[in-house]
């Protein structure tokens, strides 16, 4: 019964690939049908399974098939850059890609990534992340993700994705489903309402899925109780719910049988049992082809994995000329080519546009050619053991550029704020004075000395496979590392002129530096990548105004939030719907600087709102395509603000669209993100940001009928420069 079941549910899965809309993926599915015809079980399974860890020059390697000239598929990390390979880029991090909310950014930091990975021979690129969405302000991988909110998320995920696409590259959404931290991440249970499931978790996942994005990657936790790699989140939600045609891999180790993984829907083991390299340890190879034969797993569910699998490999072209593997991962990962480019450029921009300015009283930036300037703290410089001195950067010494754990890479070079500093300086005739370790009694010695000051602090945080400081993955607290609070009181104990940069995961509770009156200045510099120093420089000198804009809420306490990380063997997530700012929104309660909040050097005024949205009340039904039903994604209006830019020096705004459900929507946040545009506008000018609605921005997910329902009544409509700095209201109604 079991097997029929499956073979039924498989062909209706199979059917989703050839839905209106499915771009190329049709061809593909043809080319792959027409080679599985020349594969025997042992070649399909192969195509499904990973030879073992380290046995390939990549981080997961599965086997060739010479019958059709299939290599052996290079997996290769991470989503920041390509991991274990030199020389490679390395990039700013999602958050500060997020951080810019500037799709065109996010496009081109995807391509640039998406481009190194194909001349090295990576097949496919383990990225981007869109879980954790980030609900937990403390949990270790937030940065490797986008934002903590799901529209953002997913437009992001669409932008990084279609980039790296579109230059050959695979792209894998990963962590599928609800991995929110990653103490006990392995065996912890993530128990999530329904309705939380689809309108937070599973958002940003469905842009993937429209952007064509060619595998997915189920995460280490369970899912309600069950392991998510062979839970329901495979085949009916991630498969028959959102329509996707691509394949389905395990994280590493995340698998935990072998019959129930297939049948639930995984495509694509990796790269076996607790990372052993001998084949019988392994849950699928030799394992699945006996399954086949005694009749455990249907010969179907093995064709489809094969079929979903190599189609993704023709979708992208790979098939045509690819180029070899040109690294080792466990050799030093020297590289036979060059793959960077002019990619520094992009992540200047990506970084550069990603700081956000959150306090500037006094005019204390930018900076004017000052006579003096104390550079404070070990965050202003590079690890004077050398960028890379610590594994997957396992360690927080000097300028923090990105987190530790699987999602590093290797940096090139590393462009610390001094370096950058020191240099505009030289031109400017200002004197240097220096104390670059984070010692109180010599960051006021050099703060008495100087006219200004600099200090800089940090936080990190990363993968649960490394503890650094005591923090094991997670944060511990949200407050700034080596004593960051109390090396900013002794220089605003001495320096009337105090500027704070922040290089940080996530955020931090800055109360303590917010009381001193001394500082003057706060910029929020985030995880930069390796030119972190000069995109700080263009900021802090002027040559750009600042305009990121936060990810996420900076709240004045930690328990503000109403979420963290636990220790217990489930995570019952009772925040529901009520992350971040929806939570703060709901509860009332005065966030520090909040979603959506960045400062400029000018200033913007919101007029003529103009809205024209016609919605039918009701479920969505009609086709699944990739995403989901394709009326969701269907366009029912526009909201339009004007902006002008009312200062001085040029700027660029993100205009931010929030929508406030009716009360027929059954306990909704009060607003919720649904179009933002960032505008470049010269002094006096004006600018027009137009966002287009879909059916989606206006529906909530129906438990009960399990559809996406957009409910009668009046909606809200807020726009603005931040989630709380609402300059424009107005309102239309649904009958």
């Amino acid at each position: 019964m079991q097997s029929l079941l499956f073979s039924a549910l498989a062909f209706s899965v199979a059917a989703n690939a050839y839905a209106p809309g499915a771009a190329g993926w049709d061809a593909a599915y043809s080319k792959a049908e027409a080679a599985l015809l020349k594969l025997n079980l042992k070649e399909k399974v192969g195509i499904a399974t990973g030879v073992g860890w380290g046995l390939g020059p990549c981080v997961g390697n599965t086997y060739p098939v010479s019958s059709i000239d299939y290599p052996s598929l290079c997996l290769q990390d991470a989503p920041l850059g390509v991991r274990y390979a030199n020389p490679v880029t390395a990039f700013p991090a999602g958050i500060n890609a997020g951080a810019t909310w500037d799709r065109s950014l996010l496009y081109a930091r995807g391509a640039a990534i998406g481009q190194e990975a194909k001349g090295l021979g990576v097949h496919v690129q383990l990225g981007p992340v869109a879980g954790p969405l980030g609900k937990n302000p403390d949990g270790g991988r937030n940065w490797e993700g986008f934002s903590v909110d799901p529209y953002l998320s997913g437009v992001a995920m669409e932008e990084t994705i279609q980039g790296m696409q579109d230059e050959g590259a695979q792209a894998c959404a990963k962590h599928w489903l609800g991995n929110e931290q990653e103490h006990n991440r392995e065996t912890m249970s993530s128990n999530i309402g329904d309705r939380a499931t689809h309108e937070l978790y599973v958002w940003p996942f469905m842009n993937a899925v429209k952007a064509n994005v060619a595998s997915v990657m189920c995460s280490y936790n369970k899912m309600n109780q069950t392991w998510a790699c062979e839970s329901e989140a495979l085949n009916n939600l991630m498969k028959n719910e959102l329509g996707f045609p691509g394949y389905i891999m395990s994280d590493w180790n995340a698998q935990h049988t072998g019959v129930g993984s297939a049948l639930a829907g995984l495509d694509m083991t990796m790269p076996g049992s607790d990372f052993n390299k001998a084949p019988e340890s392994i849950y699928w190879g030799p394992n699945l082809e006996k399954a086949v034969a005694d009749g455990s797993v249907p010969q179907s569910r093995v064709d489809d994995m094969a079929k979903r699998i190599l189609a993704a490999w023709y979708l992208l072209e790979q098939d045509k000329g690819y180029p070899e593997v040109t690294f080792n991962s466990w050799n030093g990962g020297k590289a036979n080519v060059d793959v960077t480019g002019d990619h520094a450029t992009v992540v200047r921009n990506v970084a550069r546009d990603s700081i956000v300015l959150l306090k500037n009283e006094e005019n204390a930036l930018p900076l004017q050619k000052p006579k003096s300037l104390a550079i404070i703290g070990q965050d202003a410089i590079v690890n004077p053991k050398g960028p890379n001195s610590c594994t997957d950067r396992g360690c927080n010494e000097g300028t923090l550029a990105m987190g530790w754990g699987s999602g590093t890479s290797e940096f090139p070079y590393l462009i610390a704020p001094l370096d950058a500093i020191q240099s505009q300086a030289k031109a400017d005739g200002t004197k240097i004075v220096e104390s670059t370790t984070d010692s109180t009694t010599a960051a006021a010695s050099a703060a008495a000395a100087a006219e200004t000051a600099v200090v800089f602090i940090n936080a990190d945080a990363g993968e649960g496979y490394l503890t650094v400081e005591g923090h094991a993955g997670d944060r511990n607290n949200l407050d700034p590392w080596h004593n960051g609070n109390e090396l900013v009181k002794s220089v605003a104990a001495v320096n009337k002129d105090v500027i704070v940069v922040v290089h940080s995961v996530g955020p931090i509770t800055l109360e303590t530096i917010l009381a001193q009156p001394s500082v003057k200045a706060i910029v929020w510099a985030g995880l930069p990548g390796q030119e972190s120093g000069n995109a700080l420089v263009d900021i802090i000198y002027g040559s750009t105004s600042p305009s990121g804009k936060l990810p996420y809420t900076i709240a004045k306490k930690a328990e503000d939030y109403g979420a963290g990380w636990n220790n217990a063997l489930n995570d019952d997530f009772v925040e529901d719907l009520f992350i971040d700012y929806r939570h703060f929104d709901k509860n009332d309660i005065a966030p520090r600087y909040e979603f959506g909040y960045g400062l400029s050097y000018t200033t913007f005024n919101y007029t003529e709102l103009g809205v024209s949205v016609s919605a039918t009340a009701g479920p969505s039904n009609g086709a699944i395509v990739p995403g989901g039903p394709a009326e969701l994604f269907e366009s029912v209006g526009t909201v339009s603000i004007v902006v002008q830019n009312t200062g001085k020096v040029a700027g660029a705004e993100v205009a931010q669209l929030y929508l406030g459900l009716p009360d027929s929507a059954p306990s909704t946040p009060p607003k919720q993100l649904r179009g933002f545009q960032k505008l470049n506008i010269q002094p006096g000018k004006t600018g027009t940001a137009t966002f287009e609605l879909t059916r989606r921005d206006l529906s909530y997910w129906d438990v009960q009928s399990q559809k996406w329902v957009v409910p009668t009544g009046a909606f809200t409509v807020h726009v603005g420069s931040s989630s709380r700095d609402i300059r424009e209201q107005g309102k239309f109604t649904v009958a």
